[in-house]
C-alpha cells in the first residue's frame, strides 16, 4: 500500500508514526504544510512542494498550495492520505478532493481551534464532510466529531501510546534517583511538569499554585521541564524560590523515563487535550497524576485510585491538591494503578495495529 502521511511539520508526534509507519511493507511518503527541516525516519519517503514552501497567510496561497498538492498526488499515487490536524492538512487535502481520506485529529484542533470562529467551524465542518474515516486519540474528541455530524461507525478511536518498554519504573529509576541526588532532594517531595509553557497548557497556573504551596510545605520541590512563550512570566513568577524549582529545559526521549521516576506527583495543567502523551509516558512509569478536571484527562485519571484532579485553572484548587498529595497514604498503590492502565489501554505497539487495520478498512470503503 502506498501511504501519503500529510501533517503541519515535523514534532516527535510525527517522528514516531513516520517511524513505525517506515518499519512497515508499505511503501510511506511525508508532505509537511509548513517550512521545517524535518528528521524523516529510514523507510519514508520525504516530499517537497514543487514550487518551495507555500504562504499560507492568503487564499492566494491556498489556491497555489492545493494546485500543487494535486501534482504531488498524481505523481506519488496513494493509496491513502492520512491528514491532520484538521484544519490545516485535513482541510487541504478535502479542498484537493482526494479518497480516501483519513483525517486525524490532534485534540486541540478539534476541542478549541474549531471553536475560534465561524471560518473554523466552517473549515472544521467541511474537512469532515470530505472524510472517509476519521482517527481521534480519545472518547472527548470522538464525540466532538460526532457533534459535527461524523458518523460514529467511520470513527476510529485509539489512544497513540506510549512504548512500555521504554517508559517504565525498570528503565528510569536509576537515573531518576541520579537526578535528585544531584539536585539535593532526596528527602524531597518531587512535582514534575513537562507540558509546553504556553497559556493553552496552563504551566503559569502551576507556577502560582506551586509558589503559593511551599509556604505551607517547604518540602516540595518542582521539576519544571520545558520551555515556551510563557517563559518570562514562569520564570519571574517562580525565581525567587530558589532551589525548590529546577529548570532542565527540553529532556529528549531517552532521557525522560529518568526524569518521570525522579518525581513523585507529575502534573498537567492543560486547558484543553486529547489523551495527552506526556500524561501516558507518566502513568507507564508508575507516576501518581494529578490533572485539570477536564473531560479528555477524566478517561485516564480516577481520584482516588491513580491520582487526582483539580478545577481547571483555578490557582487555589490546585494549590490545595499539591498540599494534600504529599499526605495521601495511597499515593504508591496510585502509581501501580497508573501503571496497569497504560498497559491496559495505551500500549503504542498494540494501538497502532489499530491504524493498520484503519488503512484497510478505508480503501475497502471507498472501492465498495
Amino acid at each position: 500500500m502506498r501511504v501519503l502521511y500529510f501533517t503541519e511539520g515535523d514534532s516527535p508526534h510525527d517522528r514516531r508514526f513516520l517511524s513505525a509507519l517506515g518499519d512497515t511493507s508499505h511503501h510511506i511518503f511525508a508532505l509537511r504544510r509548513t517550512s521545517c527541516t524535518p528528521k524523516t525516519p529510514s523507510g519514508v519517503t520525504e516530499l517537497r512542494w514543487p514550487q518551495g514552501n507555500v504562504d499560507w497567510s492568503s487564499w492566494h496561497g491556498w489556491e497555489s498550495g492545493i494546485s500543487q498538492f494535486k501534482h504531488i498526488l498524481a505523481r506519488v499515487r496513494p493509496d491513502i492520505l492520512h491528514a491532520g490536524p484538521v484544519q490545516g492538512p485535513a482541510l487541504l487535502a478535502a479542498m484537493a478532493g482526494f479518497h480516501p481520506l483519513l483525517t486525524m485529529s490532534w485534540g486541540s484542533d478539534l476541542l478549541l481551534q474549531a471553536n475560534r470562529s465561524p471560518w473554523m467551524r466552517y473549515a472544521t465542518q467541511f474537512a469532515l464532510a470530505h472524510t472517509d474515516l476519521f482517527l481521534a486519540d480519545c472518547q472527548t474528541v470522538a464525540d466532538e466529531a460526532q457533534r459535527y455530524g461524523f458518523l460514529v461507525e467511520n470513527i476510529v478511536q485509539f489512544p497513540w501510546g506510549v512504548d512500555l518498554n521504554h517508559f517504565s519504573m525498570e528503565n528510569g529509576l536509576e537515573d531518576g534517583l541520579a537526578l535528585r541526588r544531584t539536585l539535593g532532594w532526596d528527602d524531597q517531595f518531587v512535582i514534575l511538569c513537562n507540558r509546553t509553557w504556553s497559556a493553552l497548557y496552563g504551566v503559569d497556573v502551576l507556577a502560582n499554585a506551586f509558589a503559593n504551596a511551599v509556604h505551607f510545605n517547604q518540602n516540595l520541590r518542582l521539576l519544571l521541564v520545558g520551555d515556551g512563550p510563557q517563559r518570562d512570566l514562569i520564570r519571574q513568577r517562580l525565581e525567587p524560590l530558589g532551589k525548590t524549582v529546577h529548570y532542565p529545559g527540553w529532556i529528549d526521549i531517552e532521557a525522560l523515563p529518568g526524569a518521570y521516576c525522579a518525581a513523585d506527583l507529575f502534573v498537567s495543567p492543560s486547558h484543553c487535550d486529547g489523551s495527552s502523551i506526556s500524561l501516558l509516558e507518566a502513568m507507564a512509569c508508575s507516576r501518581p497524576v494529578l490533572v485539570s478536571d477536564i473531560p479528555s484527562n477524566r478517561e485516564w485519571v480516577r481520584p482516588g485510585v491513580n491520582g487526582g484532579l483539580f478545577h481547571d485553572g483555578e490557582v487555589g484548587s490546585l494549590k490545595d491538591k499539591l498540599l494534600d498529595m504529599p499526605a495521601e497514604s495511597g499515593l504508591h498503590q496510585f502509581g501501580i494503578r497508573s501503571r496497569e492502565i497504560a498497559e491496559e489501554k495505551a500500549n503504542w505497539n498494540e494501538n497502532f495495529n489499530k491504524l493498520l487495520r484503519a488503512y484497510q478498512s478505508a480503501v475497502k470503503q471507498v472501492v465498495k
